[in-house]
């Protein structure tokens, strides 16, 4: 099999067997750490597949997080006879034992731009699947506090969550 063609289809098959976005380094990790090819081919790989809209990608704070499209999906099942079972089995291996990292890099996430009020939006957010469950937007005077406060976003939002939950859900 053409080297390209296993690196597309280890790719769209990771986007289809979860329903999270996934980041470059849980991609990569995967196919360069079992050494199914090296960096410059996964990149190479990764562009020819947003060019022909197989995946889609969105940017928060200069991470990429990419998903397979319908076209993907389509393209996948044409081809997915042609990707061997054991390489389909280390990668619902990796989704298995990944499972909560691909699920908070792409579903708790926090970023900032600078607004027309020159000041900082911050967006910090909590989803599940597809649902929202918290999208909380405010704006900070310096670009130090809303770059801290996305670097805290993730390890303090369960906690945050509660709080909000808590604290709205009680009568007075």
């Amino acid at each position: 099999m053409e080297g390209l063609l296993l690196y597309k289809l280890i790719i769209l098959f990771m986007l289809d067997r979860t329903n999270y976005t996934m980041t470059n380094s849980i991609i990569s990790d995967f196919v360069i750490g079992k050494g199914y090819t090296n960096l410059f081919n996964l990149h190479e790989s990764l562009s020819e597949l947003i060019d022909k809209d197989f995946i889609s990608t969105y940017t928060i704070r200069d991470t990429i997080h990419y998903k397979i499209t319908n076209l993907g999906e389509e393209a996948l099942s044409f081809f997915e006879n042609r990707l061997p079972y054991a390489i389909k089995q280390d990668i619902l291996e990796y989704l298995k034992a990944e499972k909560i990292n691909i699920k908070n890099e792409s579903e708790i996430y926090a970023d900032y731009f600078f607004n027309d009020s020159n000041w900082y939006t911050v967006q910090c957010v909590i989803k599940d699947r597809k649902e929202t469950l918290v999208d909380i937007k405010f704006d900070v005077p310096t670009k130090s506090q809303a770059e801290t406060i996305c670097n805290n976003w993730r390890t303090k939002s369960s906690d945050i969550y509660s709080y909000l939950v808590n604290q709205l859900w009680t009568a007075e």
